[in-house]
């Protein structure tokens, strides 16, 4: 493919590779390029994710993530069957362990129904454990929508149907500048450039430095939290049946130590969430000089540390100590010991803050000229992927020639 290109889209994580297909979808003829700086699709994010196909259910009512979740579930599991995608929907439990979690059960309930789940299941002690034999809990949701899935599998995927519909993918090349030029765009690459009609940039971890290209007082940065996992041994007694989830704490974006089931088999447990010293910092060891600096120099970063100081000792001391990470496991699971688990992967959440010190909680997407930035996309933008590009579609097709 020539340097002129109708849509030229940058990232090639599973938002990217779902939105550049969206585009195709809508405009068989349009000519598109997705270029990824890594060596191949589905790098970070992507390719750290937990699995999960989530049900919409803790997202406000209205809100980009509830309607987009929604949608782009039912979109996932379709795309799933028709691509022989391995999936499983095996079903929730989201665990009150406190009396004064009960009224924040209640809510949540509330939340689900408003965003359209049906079937959900309030539960009483024994009725947890009639689902979960080993859990333990004051009150219970069950939420039977929720399910796991490979989202590396539906990225690769993805990406294949792109090539077979045209689309050309460039790896290994980092994109060091964005320069709207009247009715073109131009993309500049380490090694080439690219004009295209317009640009959407999914660049997850590196998005506010992107957008910053194309809009120098971009009110918010990415800060990266690292979250950390251990897995279930395959000698431990079976404990977990289906997905267990704490209660969230609704002044912190991350849902806690919960446990998942994979897709391959075997379970996760955690993640904790720590503030990592890169933004590709995936081992507790990793640091990055220049994405630390940007993180402590942004003025949100030290209204959120002030903010949540607290918490996130307690998530670094879990990070430390697998004694506490066990005793966090054992809120939902007593029976759960240290000789239970082995070392797990790690992910990094691309999380971006306000100035003012918020977390953004969010879908962000923002237009300037013919440019479209995805600033953030959290979870659950795996699952609502599909969703995700459908709507950035409609927003780039107006802007081609």
């Amino acid at each position: 493919m020539s340097g002129n290109v109708s849509v030229i889209v940058i990232g090639g994580g599973i938002v990217g590779l779902s939105t550049a297909m969206r585009i195709l979808q809508s405009r068989p003829a349009a000519r598109v390029l997705l270029v990824e700086k890594e060596s191949h699709i589905a790098r970070h994010q992507t390719g750290h994710n937990s699995g999960v196909l989530h049900s919409g259910l803790y997202y406000k009512p209205g809100s980009l993530k509830a309607l987009n979740c929604r949608s782009g579930y039912s979109q996932m599991l379709e795309f799933c069957r028709e691509e022989s995608i391995p999936h499983e929907v095996c079903g929730k439990l989201v665990v009150a362990t406190t009396d004064a979690e009960l009224p924040r059960l209640d809510e949540l309930h509330r939340r689900g129904v408003a965003n359209g789940l049906a079937g959900l299941r309030l539960l009483s002690p024994e009725e947890i454990r009639e689902i979960e034999p080993y859990c333990r809990g004051l009150g219970g949701l069950f939420v039977p929508q929720a399910g796991i899935v490979d989202y590396t599998a539906v990225a690769a995927r993805y990406a294949e149907k792109l090539i077979e519909m045209g689309a050309e993918i460039v790896c290994g090349e980092r994109i060091v500048d964005i320069c709207p030029k009247g009715s073109r765009v131009e993309v500049i690459g380490e090694s080439r450039t690219w004009s295209g009609d317009a640009v959407v940039a999914c660049a997850g971890l590196q998005s506010d430095r992107l957008a910053l290209k194309t809009d120098s007082s971009l009110p918010l940065r990415i800060l990266p939290f690292r979250g950390e996992y251990y897995q279930l041994k395959s000698s431990a007694p079976k404990l977990v049946n289906h997905l267990i989830y704490p209660l969230p704490d609704p002044a912190f974006p991350f849902l806690g130590v919960h446990f998942t089931r994979m897709i391959g088999g075997g379970v996760e447990c955690g993640p904790n969430a720590v503030f990592a010293f890169g933004r590709e910092a995936y081992q507790k060891t990793d640091f990055n000089l220049r994405d630390t600096c940007d993180a402590l120099l942004w003025p949100g970063f030290r209204k959120v540390a002030a903010k949540h100081w607290r918490s996130g000792l307690g998530e670094y001391h879990r990070s430390f100590s697998k004694r506490k990470f066990v005793e966090a496991l054992q809120q939902l699971i007593p029976e759960i010991q240290a000789c239970h688990l082995d070392d797990g992967g790690a992910g990094i959440r691309a999380q971006a803050s306000s100035c003012q010190g918020d977390l953004l909680d969010d879908f962000d997407f923002r237009i300037n000229r013919r440019v479209i930035h995805v600033c953030n996309a959290p979870s659950p933008a795996a699952t609502a992927s599909l969703s995700i590009g459908q709507t950035i579609a409609e927003k780039v097709l107006p802007l081609l020639c």
